[in-house]
Parts: structure tokens; C-alpha cells; sequence
């Protein structure tokens, strides 16, 4: 293991910053980002990575090349809540079991958002389809958990209330930023594209920093809600993103799929969502605890990726490309 490649990841300034806002918790700092200010940075953020994979996907492409990693995305999306569902029902009622398996089947953005700031400071190539990719996999994961929560509870959502929830999973406000930024930077110029890479590209790297501060912070206060579950939640939350990433390492080299591509995908299987899986949820399954599957995702998978998980699934996508 390059133990170089781990400490410069956990050194770089996002993640200091991350752990700073753990650290600031912990002493009980009254330090805090004013909710607006913390929405505008992930608003910014995905802002920024949308426009720029859009302009990749307008330069062109393989069709074959693009189409393998955006299925590999999908099928993600609906097998890792339903076999996670099962686990997990072992443990947790029907509304938390399809809660917390709808979580982990989407994805978390800014796991994404730094893993593709790692790929342009090691200059590793990926294609713009990536962020399609990342974009799909929001919805279908809450699609599937509510209809297993429907299918086992004997609740099945109808009529108006579940159009409501499809709503919401496809027009998600992180959801809809990032494909709205895809489809503007597929159809703009590039001199266009250029007039706002100043604001777009130039602040990316500061406004990570920042909004990973944010994150700390909120990953602090939030993991406190997994003190009386019990270590099965915190195993799970450990193990599954473990296991998802290490089939996708394995199956992506058989596929085709270029090194940048595999270790993006990788991350998607990885992460776990926060904001869009919660905010369906709400709606959709009030009977779930958020005290479950949001600490579950923010406090202990999303450091976890982003700490380890980076620098480790890029090493052993390396070897394996080798």
C-alpha cells in the first residue's frame, strides 16, 4: 500500500478542514456556516462539476465507451438497496430497513465532487459521462426502497402521494442543478464555457475546502444519533461500502471501462446519500427515523470514503488495471 498516496489525501486542505469541523465539535466550538452559505457551496460545487462534464460529453465520444459505465451505474442502483434491504430487515423494521437501503443505493455528491478533485490532481483522465452517471443514481435507489417498504409493510404508496414522491426524486434540488449544468455545458461554445471558467474552475478548490469544513461540522453533530443502535448500523455502514466498491473494482476491468471511469464508479458504489434520499424520505416514509440512516451516511461512511477510501480503491484500481 502507498502509504505517500494516503498521507497526501488526508493531508490535502479539504480534508484537514473536515476533520477540523470534527475536531470543533468535539470541544464544543461554537463555530458554524449559516445554512444559506453551506447550500450556496454544494449549489456551486455541482454547479461546477455539471457545466464541465457537460462540455466534455459536447466534444464527443465513443457511444460504446460512454453507454457501459452509465448501465454499470443504474444496475447499482437498484441491486444495492435490494440486497441491502435484506440485510438490514434482519435488524431494523420494514421503514428503516428500506430507508437505510435506499440510502446507500444512491450516492453522495461531494463524495464524488472530491474524488474527481483527486483525479485532476494526480491528471488521471475521465469522461464527462461520468457525471450523467452520478446524476442517474439518485433516483431509482428511493424509487426501489419505497417500493420494498410498500411491498413489505403491506403500505403500498398510491395515487397522488406517490407521484409526490417521484417528484421529488427526480427534480431533487441537487439532483436538478447538476443535470440542468449537464445539459447547459453540452449545448454552449467553448469560448462561452471560457467566459465563466474564471468563477467555475479558478474557486473550485476553495469552495471545497470550505463547504468540507461544513461538512465536519455537520457529520459531528450528526453521528451522535447511532449511540443506542448498536454496532451492527456502524459495521454496516463500514462493510457495505467496502464490499459495493470491491465489485465494482473487480467487474470494471472486465467491462472495458477506462481507470478513470472504474474509480469514479467505484466511489458512486461507495458513497451514500445525505441530502437526496432524506429529503424523499420525509415525504414518503415519515414512519423512518433520519436519526438512523442520515448519521449512518454523513458520520460514518462519508469520512470513512473520503479519508481512506480514495487513496485505498485508487491503489488497488492500479493494480488491477496494471
Amino acid at each position: 500500500m502507498d502509504l505517500d498516496l494516503i498521507l497526501h489525501n488526508l493531508f490535502s486542505p479539504p480534508i484537514l478542514f473536515f476533520l477540523g469541523g470534527l475536531l470543533a465539535v468535539a470541544v464544543r466550538s461554537d463555530l458554524e456556516i449559516p445554512r444559506d452559505v453551506a447550500k450556496f457551496l454544494s449549489l456551486f460545487l455541482l454547479f461546477s462539476i455539471g457545466l464541465k462534464g457537460g462540455m466534455e460529453l459536447g466534444h464527443g465520444g465513443d457511444f460504446a465507451v460512454m453507454i457501459k459505465p452509465l448501465i454499470f451505474a443504474v444496475l447499482l442502483a437498484v441491486l444495492v438497496p435490494l440486497y441491502t434491504f435484506v440485510i438490514l430487515k434482519r435488524k431494523l423494521d420494514v421503514y428503516n430497513a428500506g430507508a437505510v437501503a435506499a440510502t446507500y443505493g444512491s450516492v453522495s455528491a461531494v463524495t464524488f465532487v472530491t474524488a474527481v478533485s483527486f483525479l485532476e490532481g494526480a491528471d488521471i483522465a475521465y469522461g464527462g459521462h461520468m457525471i450523467a452517471a452520478l446524476a442517474i443514481m439518485e433516483s431509482p435507489a428511493i424509487i426501489v426502497g419505497v417500493i420494498l417498504i410498500g411491498r413489505f409493510s403491506g403500505a403500498v404508496q398510491k395515487g397522488n402521494r406517490m407521484r409526490k414522491v417521484l417528484h421529488e426524486a427526480f427534480t431533487n434540488g441537487s439532483v436538478f442543478i447538476i443535470l440542468l449544468s449537464l445539459v447547459i455545458g453540452l449545448v454552449i461554445a467553448d469560448d462561452q464555457y471560457e467566459a465563466v471558467a474564471p468563477f467555475s474552475e479558478n474557486l473550485f478548490k476553495g469552495i471545497l475546502t470550505l463547504f468540507m469544513l461544513d461538512m465536519g461540522l455537520l457529520a459531528g453533530k450528526r453521528i451522535s444519533g447511532l449511540r443506542t443502535k448498536g454496532g451492527f448500523l456502524v459495521l454496516f455502514g463500514i462493510l457495505v461500502p467496502f464490499f459495493n466498491a470491491g465489485v465494482t473494482m473487480l467487474l470494471c476491468p472486465l467491462f472495458g471501462i477506462s481507470l478513470g471511469n472504474a474509480f469514479l464508479l467505484t466511489i458512486l458504489a461507495a458513497s451514500a446519500s445525505y441530502i437526496a434520499v432524506p429529503a424523499a424520505m420525509r415525504m414518503a416514509v415519515p414512519k423512518a427515523n433520519p436519526g438512523i440512516y442520515v448519521p449512518l451516511s454523513l458520520g460514518i461512511t462519508f469520512p470513512i470514503n473520503i479519508i481512506v477510501g480514495i487513496p485505498v480503491y485508487y491503489m488497488i484500481l492500479q493494480y488491477l488495471y496494471a
